[in-house]
């Protein structure tokens, strides 16, 4: 790493190559910049020669991000948004936080989970006004203009900072009668002949992966019930109707008070990623943001809350 790697011409380069990744040409990332797009290509060129790869595939009608260039946009928009972040960090203590957060939130993970502790947060910053939303489904939050985001599973768009903020530990569970009335499975393969509750919005939909030491095992669970929203198949599930496989989240009251069982405790179910705090990278984080992102971090940092609740 050389000593001058943020001078001004570095910086320049920087800033021409973000604009023409974000506007999607030199004519709008000039304008993004107020310099002229001869200038912009100039120094999209001179970077690329310095770093001795393509970044950009230019034509007479559009400029393509190559894999190469989106990679590195991607890490620089990273490195740029901790630079602000530990900049905002550092004065977070001069000025109160102000401004609007606009959030969005898994329905059902949000109402139990994040719709409690909101209160608290806005005690902490009587400054900042929260606009939550909730939804079943995975929303485009740069399109719909949404600051921070809790996603469950896979993360897939290269456009996002994300923090984990935990695992997403899968189980199964029934209800006491349930198992009274049907026995309880001993192993992977009797799932299949029972009564499963299932959730359409897994890309595994509808087997069910299951892991226990280095042994994995697969079934097509058939079942009355079939939804999206969590929660109904937590109240079939808790009204004796069959076998729920969902997040630990969603159950781990139920299994703390004895109305719902965990059955085949010792496997689990593929866990589809994490729980995560997103934002967009194209854009810096605000005050409120950062306040928000340490404030969720601190409620998960001795694990999920739902995790405390039992073994």
């Amino acid at each position: 790493m050389t000593p001058d790697l943020l001078d001004s011409q570095h910086s320049d380069e920087i800033a021409a190559f973000l604009a023409v990744a974000s506007q999607g040409s030199f004519v709008a990332a000039g304008r993004l910049l107020q310099r002229h797009p001869t200038v912009i290509s100039k120094r999209l060129a001179a970077m690329e020669k310095r770093l001795g790869v393509r970044l950009m595939e230019r034509s007479t009608r559009q400029v393509r991000i190559t894999d190469v260039g989106a990679k590195l946009e991607q890490r620089l928009r990273s490195a740029l948004s901790q630079i602000v972040e530990a900049e905002q960090q550092a004065t977070s203590g001069v000025a109160q936080v102000r401004g609007v957060l606009r959030l969005a939130l898994p329905a059902a993970m949000g109402r139990l989970w994040v719709a409690p502790l909101l209160p608290d947060f806005l005690s902490a910053h009587p400054g900042v006004s929260i606009i939550a939303d909730y939804s079943e489904h995975v929303v485009d939050i740069i399109e719909q203009g949404y600051d921070l985001a809790l996603r469950i599973g896979e993360l897939e768009d290269s456009r996002l900072i994300a923090n984990k903020l935990c695992d997403h530990r899968r189980l199964l569970c029934a209800s006491p009668a349930y198992i009274e009335q049907f026995g309880m499975p001993l192993t992977p393969g009797d799932l299949v002949r029972h009564n499963c509750l299932r959730f359409s919005g897994l890309a595994s939909f509808p087997e069910w992966r299951l892991h226990h030491a280095q042994r994995q095992e697969s079934v097509t669970t058939q079942g009355t019930l079939t939804s999206n929203d969590s929660e109904t198949l937590l109240s079939a599930a808790l009204a004796g109707t069959g076998i729920l496989g969902a997040g630990e989240w969603l159950m781990s009251r139920q299994l703390a008070s004895g109305e719902l069982v965990q059955v085949l405790p010792d496997w689990r179910l593929d866990s589809e990623g994490g729980v995560y705090l997103i934002r967009p990278s194209s854009k810096f984080p605000a005050a409120t943001v950062l306040a928000f992102k340490a404030w969720i971090e601190s409620r998960f940092a001795s694990g999920p809350p739902w995790g405390l609740l039992h073994p």
